[in-house]
């Protein structure tokens, strides 16, 4: 379940865009640090059932499907992560 804040948003600089650049960084900062750990955890479980080494991953190239369902993620995340500008 995800939570949501509530009430006003904290400020902490004189300039409010500087707020709305930290905002943008410490929501980066917080996804990038979860997927570090997921990504670990299932690469280290792989390696470790024998389904696949590191080297497999570093050698994928992902066809012209895949790639176009990354483009659509990447670009739903910047819009999350870049909403604090709209």
């Amino acid at each position: 379940m995800s939570k949501t804040a509530k009430g006003k948003r904290p400020v902490y600089f004189d300039n409010a865009e500087i707020d709305k650049l930290l905002a943008i960084i410490m929501a980066l900062t917080g996804e990038v640090s979860i997927l570090q750990e997921r990504l670990d955890t299932i690469e280290r479980l792989l390696t470790a059932k024998g389904v696949l080494k590191i080297s497999d991953i570093e050698a994928y190239e992902p066809d012209e499907e895949v790639a176009k369902e990354r483009e659509q993620r990447r670009a739903d995340y910047i819009a999350r992560v870049l909403r604090i500008l709209s």
